[in-house]
């Protein structure tokens, strides 16, 4: 039997610890060691060093990794590193917690890091100064493509991808998500028959237009390698049968690995026209990003030209929490600059917000959303008439 490849990696700050002590590398010894032992772990050697004209290195070799203590003197601090793997899991933070009750320092920060293929995690930015940290159970696909860092993985929503540490989606949330950005669009445009998906690899938003009546979908996705490793390991959206179908142009759907900004262009020469566009991208930074000119006034411009009569521009545009609504500001101030109706829609269940434009001007679009609703071909199981009206009433901040 194989131990399994993982371990729990403690980092910690003392602060406002006796100088004294902090230049005494026998009892700092001896508090390393006590702490060790009761935690469980397997002691081969401890080595301690003492610095002119002060500080203090104790360093233990460990059965399990290893654990160290560097002090500062002059200061009173201490850095703490404590790594156990195997069958010993989290005794690096009952080590560290035993060394802070012999060593009393007055602050204390500590840091704790799964890692190995058992204990992953993803920490995901929110908004300036805060994480979102998932735990991830067994990781399918670590690769770097041509244009991201991207990992497939299963968390506590189930498989899950995330680009660049952002999750995209996952099995738990994916159809709240998609219907957000969707079902809105199908019931607020005019007709239904050609739909252009700009991003959204994993296949769900393309599938999902053909189940609302749409005879041609063009699906364009730079990343070739991150949408068939989406087919191949996602339980939705595209299978690798379909991809490879849709690649082909066999059926209602054509997949285009190609750069949305010189897909438009080209459209635009050939006079397509659309009854629906959907711009899925990775949320838009605040802080300059390649994809940033994807969401910016020009590109919204060259989708509004090319939308057939009473044709619907959908846009992933941000999150309304307080902490990171300025995407959002942004995307509300473009689209009423580009289009004479906006509607937004909020979820229920989800995070994020969408924005949706159409050319002509609808004094009431969400009664008649409201409306089409029943009618549509495409039965929404995260969205009703109820959900439209709530959704449809934008944030505070942007009424303001």
């Amino acid at each position: 039997m194989t131990a399994d490849f993982t371990g729990w990696h403690v980092l910690a700050e003392f602060g406002g610890v006796d100088t004294t002590l902090c230049n005494d590398p026998e009892r700092l010894e001896s508090a390393l060691r006590d702490s060790l032992i009761a935690a469980g772990v397997t002691i081969c050697d401890v080595v301690h060093k003492k610095f002119d004209p002060q500080g203090v290195t104790v360093l233990a070799l460990l059965s399990e990794s290893h654990a160290s203590i560097h002090t500062y003197p002059e200061s009173g601090d201490i850095f703490i590193d404590v790594f156990t793997c195997g069958s010993i899991g989290a005794g690096a933070e009952k080590a560290v917690e035993k060394l802070r009750q012999s060593l009393s320092p007055v602050h204390v920060r500590t840091s704790t890091i799964r890692r190995g293929r058992a204990g992953q995690r993803v920490e995901e930015p929110v908004g300036t100064g805060l994480t979102r940290i998932w735990d991830v159970s067994d990781v399918i696909i670590d690769t770097r493509t041509p244009f991201q860092h991207m990992l497939i993985a299963r968390t506590e929503q189930g498989v899950s991808l995330f680009s660049d540490d952002d999750r995209q989606s996952t099995e738990f949330s994916q159809l709240t998500y998609h219907e957000a950005m969707m079902v809105p669009a199908f019931v607020l445009a005019e007709k239904l028959d050609n739909v252009l998906i700009i991003g959204s690899g994993e296949g769900v938003a393309s599938q999902m237009s053909v189940a609302a009546g749409a005879t041609h979908v063009d699906h364009v996705d730079i990343d070739q390698l991150e949408v068939e490793l989406c087919a191949e390991h996602l339980p939705y959206g595209y299978s690798a049968e379909e991809l490879t179908a849709a690649v082909k142009g066999e059926g209602p759907i054509t997949v285009h690995y190609a750069d949305g900004w010189d897909f438009l262009a080209n459209a635009d020469q050939t006079g397509r026209r659309y009854d629906i566009i959907v711009i899925d991208l990775p949320d838009e930074r605040v802080e300059d990003a390649q994809h940033n000119r994807l969401y910016e006034a020009e590109f919204l411009a060259r989708c509004r030209a090319l939308l057939a009569p009473g044709g619907v521009l959908s846009a992933q545009a941000g999150c309304a929490t307080m902490w990171r609504n300025e995407t959002l500001k942004r995307s509300w101030q473009r689209f009423h600059e580009q289009f004479a109706t906006v509607v937004h829609y909020g979820s229920d269940e989800h995070e994020w917000s969408f924005l949706f434009g159409l050319n002509e001007t609808i004094d009431e679009p969400v009664q008649g959303m409201t409306g089409r609703l029943v009618t549509l071909p495409y039965r929404a199981e995260t969205i009703d008439a109820r959900a439209l009206v709530r959704g449809a009433i934008e944030p505070h901040t942007l009424r303001a």
